[in-house]
């Protein structure tokens, strides 16, 4: 019998072109990481990095990132977080597909899946300060709408770096994406999504919200404190990092969480 498509997720790299005083570094943390993932799911099919590729934004960290990913023996599916920028992320990485209006969202088949990759990263007017909340404008969404359509006999995965729902952390809650209940009006109209993945908090959690399961997923970098109250969405421990891996069966989504040792 064939084995079920599975793929591992790995998310908020925060890569910098030089470590950060005091921060764990991310070039080792994500060779660390995919080092383990790859020894432990030889047969994924694919990687996705679920936004927050950089810190910075800047086109030097990319160009570290890019090298190393090319290298890797099976392919990667790039999101965009609020840490990273649309433009310089293009510049670097120029043939990664984007939507008609160069939002970098895309839909992949895994068997008679469809994993769907949505940017949530918000549109910034020249000189206005950086927003960490996410955004899926009405071009976003109308995107959604179609690939939802087009995909209406196949089960799908919708990956998105901020979470459409609370997750119980104050802080990261006040910085989820601002569309999230239009975002869940849409899917229950098609009734097609099966699972919702995401990034952001830095922490292990999962749920369902208005029926639809979801799961979020640690950094490979610091990680979110049990501190569900107060408004400090920068502070971190050193927990163990980790990666995720969804298993895609014809009757659910299985989903695995795995810490690495911290390199």
């Amino acid at each position: 019998m064939a084995k079920s498509p599975r793929f591992l997720v790995v998310t908020d790299l925060h890569m910098t072109a030089q470590p950060r005083d005091g921060c764990p570094d991310p070039e080792s943390r994500l060779r660390a990481g995919l080092a383990h993932a790859m020894a432990g799911v030889p047969n994924a099919e694919l990687i996705l990095l679920c936004g927050d590729l950089t810190h910075w934004g800047d086109e030097a960290s990319y160009r570290k990132l890019k090298p190393f990913l090319d290298a890797l023996p099976i392919p990667v599916v790039l999101m965009l977080g609020n840490h990273d920028d649309r433009t310089a992320f293009r510049t670097v990485f120029s043939d990664v597909p984007v939507d008609p209006d160069g939002f970098v969202q895309q839909v992949v088949s895994l068997g008679d899946h469809r994993l769907i990759t949505l940017d949530t990263l918000i549109v910034r007017g020249e000189g206005e300060p950086l927003v960490h909340a996410g955004e899926l404008c009405a071009r976003r969404m109308e995107w959604l709408d179609n690939a939802l359509t087009e995909a209406s006999d196949a089960p799908c995965i919708v990956a998105m770096h901020h979470p459409p729902h609370a997750t119980g952390f104050e802080a990261m809650d006040a910085l989820m994406l601002r569309e999230g209940e239009a975002f869940h009006d849409l899917i229950e109209r098609h009734g097609n999504v099966r699972y919702l993945l995401s990034g952001h908090v830095h922490r292990t959690i999962s749920g369902v919200h208005r029926g639809t399961p979801w799961a979020v997923f640690k950094s490979t970098v610091g990680q979110m404190p049990l501190m569900f109250e107060g408004t400090d969405s920068k502070v971190e421990n050193l927990d163990p990092p980790a990666f995720g891996i969804v298993f895609l069966h014809d009757d659910g989504v299985l989903v695995h969480t795995e810490d690495f040792p911290a390199a």
